[in-house]
């Protein structure tokens, strides 16, 4: 770390200072610049490859346990999971976390409920018959943000009969 901050600091400062302010011999610093990357960083390096093609496969939505995992089990080496979640922090690579589930219906209310008009009864005899109409609104979560997507069907034809969807962007 101190090597690292050396180098950076060179073009500002002597050498020697630096040197005698972090405490450092210049033969160690000069070992330093001669060596190349240890195997361990080397290694590092290739691991973070293989983890970001296991994300990237992933749809980018493991974290580090599945990751791990996939690494051990379908790729057969022999790692920790401390060790790939930290390579993970330095790539900047993080997995989504699960959506909770959303409910749209709220039915705990003392307001009066519409009557069921079709009391269950699809089979229809005819198209466009008394009640043989019936819809649905459901909304899909994107990256533009929300679709929301209405659709009525008739129950004859088992048909849908008209269909709308409106967009809604992210706050």
């Amino acid at each position: 770390m101190r090597f690292l901050f050396i180098r950076t600091e060179k073009a500002n400062y002597p050498l020697t200072v630096l040197c005698r302010v972090l405490k450092v011999s210049r033969s160690g610093y000069y070992a330093f610049e001669k060596r190349g990357p240890s195997a361990r960083e080397t290694s590092d390096q290739e691991l973070t490859v293989q983890i970001q093609e296991v994300h990237q496969k992933s749809r980018q939505t493991y974290g580090s346990p599945r990751v791990h995992r996939e690494l051990c089990m379908g790729r057969h080496q022999q790692l920790g999971r401390n060790r790939v979640a930290r390579l993970m922090q330095s790539a900047g690579i993080a997995g989504q976390p699960r959506r909770q589930f959303c409910r749209t219906t709220d039915s705990k209310h003392g307001l009066p409920v519409a009557p069921n008009l079709l009391i269950r009864q699809f089979e229809m005899t005819r198209p466009n018959q008394g009640w043989g109409w019936v819809g649905d609104v459901t909304f899909i979560r994107t990256q533009a943000g929300w679709l929301y997507l209405a659709v009525i069907l008739d129950l004859f034809l088992r048909r849908v009969v008209g269909a709308a969807a409106m967009t809604r962007s992210w706050p």
